[in-house]
């Protein structure tokens, strides 16, 4: 059992596929935190999704410290972590991507930041070079745009979900990353933030968990045309899903039209989102229903 401060519960959530090599670098530094008990840690969690590359045997026979929860077929980067989270015993949740190394004291500042404020969803880690996200409707498309790096903790339009500590009871009262709309991966992190503050909850990022990171590791093995069709999809069902003031979503629904016009290619995009649509109205009516802050009052908070 690993050592835990009196001040929160957290365990960590390494979702990983065919990530052996990022794991023999990622895991060492992992558990050095962990052995500071300021950081709270009391387990760490990595999540293998289907990998083909050994990384289960390699995590059972180097690291034993280390619960292993494995998939027997790669389900995306949101089923991964939500199989994570379900597993954990924590009151907090660190989710990491297996391309970032956290420093020593990365949780010591943020953990007793996050225990006093209940309010408080989430917070994001500091990537040097990186700060807080700054959330847009630009031409009629949602947009998360970089902030400074402040010396303070910031308001944040979203919590990366390769770097930042959850509070778990809302992360189950919300349901979780959204697996199935968000699959494989990109804009889940940013649903269930902003889900989070439509509810009233906070985002925050920090400048002391310290992080340093070897950027989409995983993702750069992925021809980047696919990568870019899904992620232009998945930014349409975010906004689709998620965007319900009336006013916002009108000049949304311009925008698409400009962009079709103007990128006809951007056409097939569109129907691939539209065939999400039965689901997506659901999910939107369960949104209009709890929301308790609006959009605009989002985007103008950070």
């Amino acid at each position: 059992m690993l050592k835990e401060d009196a001040s929160g519960s957290v365990s960590i959530v390494i979702p990983s596929y065919n990530g052996q090599d990022l794991l023999a670098k990622n895991l060492p530094r992992v558990i050095q935190a962990a052995e500071n008990p300021k950081n709270g840690i009391k387990e760490i969690i990595v999540v293998d999704d289907g990998s083909t590359d050994g990384s289960i045997g390699f995590v059972r026979k180097t690291f034993p410290e280390v619960k292993l929860v494995s998939h027997k077929t790669n389900k995306g980067f949101s089923s991964a972590v939500n199989s994570g989270v379900g597993k954990s015993s924590g009151e907090f949740v660190v989710l990491l991507n297996n391309d970032v190394y956290p420093n020593d004291n990365f949780l010591e500042n943020i953990l007793q930041f996050i225990v006093k404020d209940p309010d408080v969803f989430a917070v994001s880690f500091h990537q040097k070079g990186y700060g807080w996200a700054r959330g847009r409707l630009q031409d009629g498309f949602v947009v998360h745009l970089p902030g400074s790096e402040d010396v303070s903790p910031h308001p944040t339009f979203f919590v990366n979900a390769g770097g930042g500590i959850y509070r778990k009871d809302l992360w189950t009262k919300l349901g979780g990353m959204d697996e199935k709309l968000f699959s494989p991966f990109y804009w889940e992190d940013v649903d269930i933030s902003y889900r989070a503050a439509k509810r009233g909850f906070k985002l925050f990022w920090h400048p002391d968990g310290i992080v340093s990171a070897n950027l989409s590791a995983t993702v750069n093995k992925i021809p980047k045309k696919l990568v870019s069709r899904i992620q232009e999809r998945n930014q349409l069902l975010f906004i689709w899903k998620n965007l319900t003031s009336k006013n916002l979503f009108k000049k949304h629904l311009s925008g698409l039209a400009r962009r079709v016009i103007k990128h006809p290619g951007y056409l097939l995009i569109a129907l691939t989102a539209i065939s999400w649509l039965p689901k997506i109205l659901k999910l939107r009516r369960k949104e209009i229903k709890e929301s308790k802050v609006s959009d605009e009052a989002i985007f103008a908070g950070t």
